[in-house]
């Protein structure tokens, strides 16, 4: 299975580069999980549609209209994984610690946003990934494989 990680997008809609990264790298994922920051109603309304099987949070820049319905982490079961999504909060070297905490040892996987920094790392037993920030013209996003019996395997994409 491949899940498309994006994160702290900033954009009140989408842009055609945004459509462009879209249809090239995030289309033809099997989920799209976005963590946080989508920002404007316009393109969380744009993922929503484009993706049949797209999941959000919210972000600390989601002030519109209650979020979009955003919830602020999401658990999810995915290709026999367990995998979390929150956006962060806190000092930014702080980050990966606290999400990792806030969700605990019974994750395969914790995605999540906020420092701006792709991040792969081994907390316990737990993956923690960030994407890193998908903003235009230095953006960055994750392409995470998951097969059952095997260790979870991520692509830092650039998407420029």
């Amino acid at each position: 299975m491949l899940v498309a990680v994006i994160s702290d997008t900033h954009l009140m809609q989408p842009t055609p580069w945004f459509r462009g990264v879209f249809a090239e790298h995030l289309a033809g994922a099997d989920a799209l999980i976005h963590c946080g920051d989508v920002t404007g109603p316009a393109m969380l309304a744009f993922l929503e549609a484009s993706h049949p099987n797209f999941h959000g949070v919210c972000g600390n820049m989601c002030a519109f209209g209650s979020s979009g319905g955003l919830p602020p982490r999401l658990s999810l079961d995915m290709a026999g994984f367990r995998l979390g999504a929150a956006h962060g909060w806190g000092p930014r070297p702080e980050v990966p610690q606290r999400v990792a905490e806030a969700f605990g040892p019974d994750y395969d996987v914790v995605c999540f946003g906020h420092t701006h920094r792709f991040t792969w790392l081994r907390h316990g037993r737990t993956w923690l990934l960030n994407p890193g920030a998908l903003q235009e013209g230095e953006g960055s996003l994750a392409l995470l494989t998951l097969e059952p019996g095997r260790e979870p395997e991520v692509r830092q994409v650039r998407a420029e």
